[in-house]
This record gives C-alpha cells, structure tokens and sequence, in this order.
C-alpha cells in the first residue's frame, strides 16, 4: 500500500509541471515585428514554424538551412502551407504532443511525409525520475518565486522535462530521427511550439555548438511568432539548463548519459546539419 500511494504521490506532483507544458496556446495576432530568427517561408496556419538553420556555432561553423524546423501544432495548415512544405522537401514529422492533444487537432501533412510520435510526457515508460521529485520541485518553486515567474506551472515543467524518464525517450527519438532522415527535411513540434519544442532546440542547438546566447534568442522568439509578450521566460530556459548542470555537469553529457543518445548518432547530426 506504501508504494501505491508513494507512485500515486509523483504522479500528481509530475502533473503539477507536465501538464503546464500541454496547456493550449493562448491565440493572439502575428507580432509586427520583423522575424528574429533566420526563416525563409512562414505557414499561415502555423504561426511559430521556422526554421532552426542559419546560426552561427562557436567554432565559425553554421547550422545548415532547410534540414530542421519547428513548430507548433500543424492540425490547421492551409493547402499553400502544404504545398510550401513540399517545396521544401519536408519528408518527416516528430510529433511531440501527448494523446488528447494528437487526437483532437491531428497534423495535416502532405502526402507522403513520415510521421512519428515522440510523446514527452508518455507515462508508456513508467513514472521514474532522476532526482527525487520533492527536491525538484521544491527549488522549482523557489526559482519561480525568486525569478518572479509569471507561470508558476512552466517553472516547475522546465527542469521536470530534464528529470523525467519518459521525456528522455522522447527527447533521444527526436534526435535520433533527425540524424535518420537522410533523405529530406524534419519538423518537429509540440502544441503552441514553445515548451516541449523550445527545450527539443535547445538541446540540438547547445548540441551543434551554438552559443547560449543565440539559444536563447531562438527560444524567446516565440514571443515575436505567437504574437505575446509572456509565451516564454528566459527564467524556464534558465531552470531546465541549471538541472542540466546539476545533474549531468553540461549538454553534450546530458545527451550522451541521460537521453542515451550514442556517439555514432551525435556525429551524424553534427556532420549533417554544420557546414
């Protein structure tokens, strides 16, 4: 009966962060401002797609464009959108999303585009974590109070997206696919593209060699395409890469050990996606 209650227990406190980072995105106007990341087309009817090519790493190399590209949710894409993506040799789709959210807006894709669920919050994997939750959670709320987050929720889902087993399946299936799509482009996206699809860069990005600044100024550019001043906090960024550092000392060990991305994999996103 104690390990009953003791399961029950972190499942309700995983819910707590989780489930912020599958809240529906709150729909608002394109900002006027001019795109802040390198995007050669727009989507009408996915206002935070782009492209995550055209930065430059630190060792002057340049992340390739028209391989990668994020998103939010594509359930509403406009035949144009389609047939963009198709110009664009698109020919796999990473679905980040968790079941509710892939059965009532289901991606419209073209005709032939591979696709592929790599849910971050699945309990498919069971409920285990790599801190005990009590400590995560309890510095996430001092984080967020200390940060003056405007979503508590969000800061306690960033650092849990590092912690959570499951969403280390889903994150190591996201890389891991990018590597295999040798013969087209990849989108991957989440609900609103922020979360679960702002981390997912993140982590590719640091990964390439990418400096934190430019990282961060790709994962607050979705304020600009979601038309808000609150979509994301540089605060939720902050959290997630600090539990990164605390538990696995930098990126390239966090993919290595706790994603349990292999070598050969990291080497052909390197070799694929720089130039």
């Amino acid at each position: 009966m104690r390990s009953t209650r003791t399961a029950f227990n972190r499942f309700l406190l995983l819910l707590i962060g989780l489930l912020a980072l599958v809240a529906p995105a709150v729909t608002a106007p394109l900002a006027s401002a001019d795109p802040v990341t390198p995007t050669a087309f727009r989507l009408e009817g996915a206002k935070n797609f782009r492209d995550i090519g055209g930065y430059e790493t630190s060792d002057g190399r340049t992340v390739r464009s028209g391989l990668v590209y994020r998103a939010n949710k594509l359930s509403s894409l406009t035949d144009a959108d389609l047939a963009k993506l198709t110009a664009a040799n698109v020919t796999l789709d990473v679905d980040l999303r968790n079941m509710w959210e892939r059965r009532n807006d289901p991606d419209r894709l073209p005709e032939g585009v591979r696709y592929q669920v790599a849910d971050v919050v699945s309990f498919e994997h069971g409920i285990a974590f790599h801190e005990f939750v009590p400590l995560t959670l309890g510095r996430a709320l001092i984080d967020a109070a200390v940060t003056d987050s405007s979503d508590i929720g969000q800061s306690i889902g960033y650092p849990f997206m590092v912690t959570y087993r499951g969403a280390d399946v889903a994150f190591r299936d996201l890389l891991t696919a990018i590597a295999g799509n040798a013969d087209g482009a990849t989108v991957f996206h989440c609900s609103a593209g922020k979360d679960r699809t702002g981390w997912g860069t993140a982590v590719l990005l640091s990964l390439l060699g990418v400096p934190k600044a430019t990282v961060y100024q790709d994962f607050l550019a979705s304020n600009t395409y979601l038309g808000r001043d609150d979509a994301v906090e540089k605060s939720w960024l902050d959290a997630a890469f600090a539990q990164v550092d605390r538990l696995y000392g930098g990126v390239d060990n966090y993919v290595r050990t706790g994603l349990g991305v292999d070598q050969q994999t990291i080497d052909t996103l390197r070799a694929r996606l720089l130039v």
